[in-house]
């Protein structure tokens, strides 16, 4: 028996992370702002199990395109023109045709190499372990640098990448320490988001220049990004780089502005595919992308590169514009959907979530592990189909609601 010592909870406890955020989650649960079932009504309409009607302020679907009739036309004919909801086994060995397609489609639209993934997570599981042992940078493993803010998706991995090399966690956007990793170690890998989910962006100014006088491997995450922002919704990443070269891989959600289902990575080249399908593990296993999903991230494709898209993207920052008029948060003038309230204890939040939920609008209450201790907030989406008079009615609701609740306070 191996008798080997190894340290635990050096990336993870979850024990001790159960012990402080699950008293807020029974609370959000209580608060009739967790744990909900709804069916939907019409765009951005729901109705919960308890009757309540609301308008989705959470969303990830920054454009509305899940409910767009071209993307459920597509899922539904693909469906029956393909006669089977997907091929079952792992997609290296035999997988539906319009899947290649599909693929192909993808990478003509962003200019790259794709490979389509049940979803950005599976994505990131099962490609981080291979990066971490050095397979895409000439078998030296790589440094791994994660963003103190990288998303749980990745930064979960830490664990598995530790088995193959060396892992760090740099303070968010830390770009002297980066360069000082870089500086140490003959390759460094920087894992981190292109957009966050709680607000910001990547330093990519700054990433750019190291990993041009370094050769710093990229590894982010443009899910919030794609297709919300950048020509033919290229996203933030991709349009900062003229190629993908073999020094950079750009994971994304295919279910959040993009209105389809799945994930996406995009790729230097077809080396780098070939062992993500040999060897990625989740990101290949079981099954692949069902011929629906498919046929929703086709008719997608399409929409993508019509006029009517455009004016979709531009749609979303006036509202974004509109509603930073109103009301001022830390990502005031951002070009991303995101939008937090701060409102400093789980509690508050909770509170505040799930009286706005009452007056039909459903957000998000963000506490620990979600954000730090101490630094929970109120969660808020924009999409481009919402009307302006939608947006000015809610943020009158916000500010009457926290107006109450400082008052409270005061006394």
């Amino acid at each position: 028996m191996d008798q080997t010592a190894h340290a635990v909870n050096a990336f993870t406890n979850y024990r001790k992370l159960i012990s402080l955020a699950n008293h807020d989650w029974e609370t959000a649960e209580a608060g009739k702002v967790a744990g909900l079932n709804v069916d939907i009504r019409s765009s951005n309409r729901m109705v919960d199990q308890f009757g309540r009607a609301f308008h989705h302020f959470c969303t990830t679907s920054y454009l509305g395109l899940d409910h767009h009739p071209d993307l459920l036309e597509g899922a539904m004919t693909t469906l029956w023109e393909t006669g089977t909801l997907r091929i079952a086994n792992s997609r290296n060995r035999c997988k539906l045709a319009i899947l290649e397609q599909y693929e192909n489609e993808l990478s003509q639209l962003f200019g790259t190499t794709c490979l389509s993934t049940l979803s950005c997570s599976a994505a990131s599981a099962g490609i981080l372990p291979l990066l971490a042992s050095g397979v895409f940078t000439e078998s030296r493993p790589p440094v791994m640098v994660f963003d103190r803010l990288a998303h749980y998706s990745m930064s979960y991995l830490k664990a598995a990448c530790a088995d193959e090399t060396r892992v760090v966690t740099s303070a968010h956007n830390d770009m002297d320490f980066l360069e000082t990793q870089c500086q140490q170690n003959a390759r460094v890998a920087y894992i981190a988001d292109g957009a966050y989910s709680m607000g910001g962006v990547a330093d990519l100014n700054s990433l750019l220049y190291l990993k041009d006088r370094y050769g710093l491997f990229l590894y982010l995450d443009d899910s919030h990004a794609l297709s919300a922002v950048g020509t033919l919704g290229a996203g933030l990443v991709r349009p900062r780089l003229q190629a993908l070269d073999d020094d950079v891989l750009i994971v994304a959600s295919l279910a959040k502005s993009f209105g389809a289902s799945g994930g996406l990575v995009m790729l230097g080249n077809q080396r780098q595919k070939k062992l993500i399908e040999r060897y990625g593990g989740p990101s290949n296993w079981s099954q692949s992308l069902n011929s629906a999903a498919i046929g929703a991230g086709r008719a997608s494709i399409q929409l993508h590169r019509t006029p009517a898209f455009a004016a979709l993207q531009e749609k979303l920052q006036v509202n974004l514009r509109l509603f930073d008029s109103l009301i001022h948060t830390g990502q005031h003038g951002s070009n991303m959907a995101i939008r937090l309230i701060h409102c400093g204890e789980a509690a508050l939040a909770n509170r505040i979530a799930s009286g706005l939920a009452n007056l039909g609008f459903f957000t998000s209450a963000v506490f620990f592990p979600v954000v730090p201790q101490g630094k929970a907030a109120i969660r808020i989406t924009l999409r481009a189909d919402m009307e302006p008079a939608l947006i000015r009615h809610f943020c009158d609701r916000v500010t009457e609601l926290l107006h109450e609740y400082a008052r409270v306070a005061g006394h």
